[in-house]
């Protein structure tokens, strides 16, 4: 087990390493000079000089990559631009609403999936099991930003019954700006629940039909416990990979949604710092969504031990 986290531990060093790498010459490969890009084209020629000083890129290129990593290893990947504060403050200010939007959609994509999944390999090729197929294809087909608009108008405009934007004021509660959050989360979840939902169905069939499964039925068992205690538990795996990774796409991949509802996250941030070509937040972002990736894949992998005893072997 310690011999495989090391080696884990490692291959998450190397990739934030490739991450760095790429990061860093994503900048550099911009046509023209990334500091007049910075900082517009009513910049004078001073401004520009100081920015390249102020950016180290008027070093030679070995020199600005080695302190580049070196200062990435210490925790500083630079200052934003804009809001003229380190990058991981600007990072960790934002990732409240980013964090918790992915979170409550997973809740809510997995309420949905899970049971409709697992009854549909149940009932496999009945009217319910197409029905089920079929609306996840139509979920997962339905762009997020138009099921958001929809259901903004319809729910939050028309009906009331949500906030229809925003992450509430200065001084709004936790309560409050969750509550800020119910309706994106809905958006999210019913677009992500499709992908959850055949990987649940696609697992329960495979497993339905191993000896095993006949044999409890042959011993009398009710279907409710061959279904939920032995076809569910060892389907484990597969709905674990997919889940983690929709999570770590919702962190991601919320950009749209969080447009549309005018969510603070990060999504919103890196838009806006493309806009305003504030490099080093589009640089901060990339290494920490890739270090997030990472991270979900091991606590995943770890996850697997939990559920089938067997990954030990």
């Amino acid at each position: 087990m310690t011999r495989y986290l090391i080696k884990r531990l490692v291959g998450l060093v190397v990739v934030i390493f490739l991450v760095l790498t790429i990061a860093f010459i994503i900048v550099r490969l911009a046509p023209g000079d990334p500091a007049a890009l910075m900082l517009g084209p009513d910049a004078t020629t001073e401004d520009v000089a100081e920015l390249r000083t102020r950016l180290g890129l008027d070093r030679p290129i070995y020199v600005q990559y080695l302190t580049f990593v070196a200062n990435a290893a210490q925790g500083d990947l630079g200052d934003s631009l804009f809001f003229n504060a380190p990058v991981l403050e600007v990072l960790a200010a934002r990732a409240e609403p980013t964090i918790f939007l992915a979170l409550f959609s997973l809740i809510f994509a997995l309420v949905i999936a899970a049971p409709i999944g697992i009854y549909a390999a149940y009932r496999h090729g009945s009217a319910t099991d197409q029905g089920a197929i079929s609306t996840a294809m139509l979920a997962a087909s339905v762009p997020s930003f138009l099921t958001g608009l929809i259901f903004q108008r319809y729910l939050a405009t028309e009906l009331g019954w949500f906030p229809a934007s925003g992450y509430g004021g200065p001084d709004a509660s936790f309560l409050e700006r969750m509550g800020h959050l119910i309706l994106p989360s809905i958006v999210l979840g019913i677009t992500n629940s499709a992908l959850i939902l055949r990987f649940t169905r696609a697992s329960m069939l495979d497993i339905l039909g191993e000896d095993y499964v006949r044999t409890a039925r042959a011993k009398g068992m009710t279907e409710r416990r061959v279904v939920l205690r032995h076809a569910l538990k060892n389907a484990g795996i597969p709905i674990i990979t997919v889940v983690g990774l929709t999570f770590a796409l919702l962190v991601s991949g919320a950009v749209v949604t969080e447009r549309v509802f005018n969510l603070p996250g990060l999504g919103n941030l890196v838009v806006n710092a493309v806009l305003r070509r504030d490099y080093p937040i589009i640089q901060g972002t990339l290494i920490v969504v890739a270090a997030l990736y990472v991270l979900v894949n091991l606590l995943t992998d770890l996850l697997y031990l939990v559920v089938d005893k067997r990954v030990k072997l």
